[in-house]
């Protein structure tokens, strides 16, 4: 502690190469990159303690999980919640670390990026694949398979 107990067959993993850097056990926290998420409304109002916590690199800001736990479930683009992550985003900017979200929204993604988040992830594995997926159906005459579910509004 503070940085955990790394188990010692870490030498012979892939991370070291297995085994190709025999300093590995020595040198690996200084190549590790931390990363908490903060999704819920008490993650938020701890913001600026988990932002002092040392060896902690930079927080991601979970929407999704974050306009749920405020009240919005499925809704991560309601106003108290925007505002929330806004405000995340400067507390985190001004600890030093490093902030970031979420959103396929090309827009909003800027707009992270102009408040200083350093990383926006603007798409997920999963929904990409499934546009992909529906454009293939949608091109073998398949329309059908290839529209999305109707209900449930999907934050991604």
């Amino acid at each position: 502690p503070p940085q955990g107990t790394r188990g010692v067959g870490a030498a012979a993993a892939r991370a070291s190469r297995w085994g190709g850097y025999t300093d590995y056990l020595e040198t690996a926290n200084d190549d590790v990159c931390l990363l908490v998420q903060v999704e819920s409304r008490v993650a938020l109002e701890n913001l600026e303690a988990i932002c002092a916590v040392e060896g902690v690199h930079g927080i991601f800001i979970g929407p999704a999980d974050l306009a749920a736990s405020m009240g919005h479930r499925g809704h991560p683009e309601h106003p108290e919640v925007q505002q929330a992550i806004e405000k995340a985003i400067r507390t985190i900017v001004a600890s030093g670390k490093a902030a970031g979200t979420l959103t396929g929204d090309a827009k909003l993604a800027r707009h992270y990026l102009e408040l200083g988040a350093t990383f926006v992830a603007v798409g997920l594995d999963l929904t990409l694949l499934a546009r992909a997926t529906r454009g293939l159906a949608n091109d073998f005459g398949l329309g059908a398979l290839s529209a999305p579910p109707a209900s449930g509004a999907s934050p991604y």
